[in-house]
């Protein structure tokens, strides 16, 4: 491979357009943000049963993503694939502005953010909700450090140790997200030790998805060459991580149903939950694995770039899906307050919770993608992170 030269995009009418489709998403989204905190949140589609609503969906699908989006520094960084090196910046930048977005959302979902203070500055040690404040606050820092170390030719040398250290700790940003859901005993479709590696595969296919689709777009934009190895390298590697996240979906219901104690809530998930049901058979399986994996593996549309970016949209969508059914359905399904009874009540118990999302709620959660967006557009103006090539020639060490 040749010595890389980084540069910045220019500004012009197509940078301030950007800017502005992406800044009416997040006006909206704020919008959304104030109706619902001024009128309370019995004007979306939550209520006391699904407390978690579609923009927490969101916000936990860019978390994730955030992690994933690193792993391409990773592989260049850590595991020492040349290839990757290049892409390592844009990897970076992407990882903090996707996090930035989630974590936007999920402040402005809260219904009263101020109250984000009081979480900052008293912590329960024994909740995990607590450790993925100090994961979220560090992820961020230890990304701007090995940024730092990238960009900057003097600091050059510890980029590696950087990396390894920002490697280690996505993975337990990641652990910790997962096991938001593995600890919560009480409901019966969270209750699993498998969720904190499940998440951490998600990671990598979601944001890898991302990742390609940012790529695909800043260089066509910009008009700077990317060759085919680079891509097909990075479609191969999305193949096997959505390939990974099918696997671990495949372990975890299947151990579900071994169990008898799950048989009710799998029977929901998988035969009778309506909107549930639907969204994991043909959103998550079928759209979001299946259709991506023949597409990014069939000769006739692996090697089209616009076939891997409709790839890579439809594993977003699956996993949007994934989370959906995850978070809500598992909501939306009764807990067992007395084990063995029946239970009835005027509340509602015992009974299958309604939800359906308004739009505040959609809103709120689509201006997460726009804000990271707006992140990573500004800081590719500002900062020299994007290679000026990656022809072939550039990044292929078996080309002429």
């Amino acid at each position: 491979m040749k010595k890389t030269l980084y540069t910045q995009i220019e500004g012009g009418k197509g940078f301030w357009a950007l800017l502005a489709g992406f800044g009416v998403v997040i006006l909206a989204g704020l919008a959304s943000m104030y109706y619902m905190e001024h009128n309370g949140h019995w004007v979306t589609g939550m209520n006391n049963s699904v407390v978690w609503g579609t923009p927490h969906v969101f916000a936990i699908f860019l978390i994730v993503a955030a992690s994933g989006a690193l792993n391409v520094a990773s592989i260049g960084s850590v595991f020492g694939k040349k290839m990757y090196k290049p892409l390592a910046p844009l990897s970076g930048i992407l990882a903090v502005a996707l996090l930035v977005g989630g974590l936007a959302v999920l402040v402005l979902d809260l219904g009263r953010p101020d109250r984000l203070i009081v979480a900052m500055t008293n912590y329960n040690f024994k909740s995990i909700f607590a450790w993925n404040i100090i994961l979220y606050t560090g992820f961020m820092a230890i990304v701007a450090i090995y940024l730092w170390m990238m960009l900057e030719k003097r600091f050059n040398k510890y980029s590696t140790s950087v990396g390894t250290f920002a490697f280690v700790w996505r993975l337990l940003l990641t652990t910790g997200t997962g096991s938001i859901f593995g600890f919560l005993v009480a409901r019966e479709a969270y209750d699993a030790a498998l969720m904190a590696p499940m998440f951490v595969v998600m990671s990598f296919s979601f944001g890898l998805a991302i990742f390609m689709l940012v790529l695909f777009a800043s260089y066509r934009m910009t008009g700077r060459p990317l060759g085919d190895y680079v891509v097909r390298r990075l479609k191969n590697l999305l193949g096997v991580f959505v390939a990974g996240v099918l696997y671990f979906v495949l372990v975890y219901h299947l151990a579900n149903l071994y169990a008898t104690e799950h048989h009710g809530v799998e029977s929901f998930i998988l035969t009778s939950g309506g909107i549930y049901t639907m969204l994991f058979w043909v959103g998550q399986i079928l759209l979001g694995s299946l259709v991506p994996l023949a597409i990014l593996y069939n000769p006739a549309t692996g090697n089209s770039r616009g076939w891997i970016s409709i790839a890579s949209v439809l594993v977003i969508f699956g996993g949007l899906s994934q989370l959906y059914v995850l978070l809500i359905g598992g909501q939306a399904y009764p807990m067992k307050t007395f084990p063995g009874y029946e239970v009835t009540s005027s509340f509602g118990d015992g009974m299958i919770a309604s939800y359906s999302p308004t739009l505040p709620e959609v809103l709120l959660g689509i201006s997460g993608f726009a804000i990271a967006l707006v992140a990573v557009t500004i800081a590719v103006r500002h900062l020299r992170a994007l290679p000026a090539s990656l022809a072939d020639g550039e990044t292929d060490p078996h080309a002429a």
